[in-house]
């Protein structure tokens, strides 16, 4: 929870780049200890046509980039007035990394937004089953 909390108030507060290369972190995996949710909107720029759009993300290597590997995708959605709205599951060690990879490759074409989040799924079923 700590990292969650952490990881947004990064993320809402600052709005500069970060300068620096992102530590290696590749090789941690998602679990229930370190585990986040990162919904991350992309919105598109709609002063500029798709085809310009989708060619600096392929200029600018967002596909080959993004997830990077070992991140899970949990959903990953068009939304008609928005762009796309994706939900990603990373253990928080791994937070800079994706953020780095959307600011060198989706920046210009989308602007983005950042919610993350954690599981309460158990803990709230739990305090339901504890209240009848």
């Amino acid at each position: 929870m700590c990292a969650a909390l952490l990881a947004s108030a990064a993320f809402h507060g600052s709005a500069m780049a970060q300068s620096m290369a992102a530590p290696a972190a590749g090789n941690a995996v998602a679990t229930p200890d370190n585990a986040l949710l990162l919904t991350v909107f992309l919105k598109h720029d709609q002063s500029r046509p798709l085809g310009e759009l989708n060619a600096q993300l392929a200029k600018q290597g967002f596909y080959k980039a993004f997830p990077p590997a070992g991140v899970e995708v949990v959903s990953w959605y068009v939304t008609m007035g928005i762009g796309q709205i994706i939900t990603l599951r990373l253990p928080a060690s791994r937070l800079r990394e994706v953020n780095r990879v959307l600011e060198d490759t989706a920046w210009g074409s989308y602007r983005t937004e950042f919610y993350p989040s954690y599981d309460y799924k158990a803990v709230a079923l739990a305090e339901h089953d504890k209240a009848q």
